[in-house]
């Protein structure tokens, strides 16, 4: 159980440090080019992912097909969305936003899953919306594309994750994590034909990092649910805000300011409860293969 932990702390510091390096970029490349080079580097953790009985087609062609398209258009529009959030804005804050996810799944739960959702998880949501108008304080500071793509990535994660609701007890690994990075892989492809540019060396650098980082971070994430619940590993996603924290000061100088931290907490701690309440009323972690 420990050593599950731990490999999930380690596996969310590796896609920390990943969105580290493509925030490093600093948008020298388009958000679309980055994530295909990030996705197709990805690929690189299929082998250890692969098990013993799986095919190679399966990485592509799942049992629900339809779900595994839902969750590669989700992948890639998150991606992207992402990469823009966090060249616009200090990490922290651009964490904060996408961690709007929990809420995000608990009213998909509603309209997509037909779950029922108690006063608790209600409050959570009014709550998390709360600490994102206290962090975007609208009308006191300029908002830019940056939050928006922050809120479109959270938006995205949770319709991924509603569909891996549905998919997860039907599919394989290699088939769950292959419609994460192939369909982001294709899909950013195609949109990076018309204006291609090729990477500079120390782009190179930074692409490699962003790219390996988060497929060693996949194999950890996997390597921590074969030693843990997934329901003990999946809280340790919470430390990436330590890490966006850190980093944001130390490597990019961003600055918090009191406001700013209180809507984080709230967001955080919202996010947090409603993923301790789903956990008790779906128990999503019994029919979920996490990756």
């Amino acid at each position: 159980m420990f050593k599950g932990v731990l490999l999930g702390f380690m596996a969310f510091a590796a896609y920390a440090f990943s969105d580290a390096f493509v925030k490093s970029l600093r948008g020298s490349l388009p958000a679309y080019e980055a994530v295909f080079f990030g996705a197709t580097l990805g690929l690189a953790a299929l082998p250890f992912i692969k098990g013993g009985g799986d095919r190679w087609r399966e990485v592509m062609f799942a049992q629900r097909q339809g779900l595994w398209l839902v969750r590669a258009v989700a992948s890639a529009v998150g991606s992207i969305a992402a990469v823009i959030a966090f060249t616009a804005l200090p990490m922290a804050e651009a964490f904060a936003l996408i961690f709007l996810l929990p809420i995000f799944v608990t009213l998909l739960s509603v309209l997509v899953l037909k779950e029922h959702v108690g006063w608790r998880r209600w409050s959570a949501v009014v709550a998390g919306f709360v600490g994102v108008l206290v962090v975007l304080r609208p009308g006191f500071r300029v908002l830019g594309v940056g939050h928006l793509a922050a809120i479109i990535c959270g938006l995205a994660g949770a319709i991924s994750m509603i569909a891996l609701r549905l998919a997860g007890p039907h599919e394989k690994r290699i088939t769950l994590y292959g419609a994460g990075m192939v369909g982001s892989a294709l899909i950013t492809g195609a949109l990076m034909l018309a204006d291609f540019r090729w990477p500079q060396p120390g782009q190179w650098l930074l692409l490699l990092g962003y790219g390996l980082l988060a497929a060693v971070a996949a194999v950890l994430l996997m390597l921590a649910t074969q030693k843990a619940p997934a329901n003990h590993v999946a809280p340790t996603q919470y430390s990436q805000m330590v890490w966006a924290v850190l980093l944001g000061y130390v490597v990019f100088h961003d600055r918090l300011d009191w406001p700013m931290a209180i809507g984080i907490a709230i967001i955080l701690g919202a996010g947090l409860f409603t993923f301790v309440r789903e956990e008790q009323v779906t128990q999503w972690w019994k029919r979920v293969r996490m990756l």
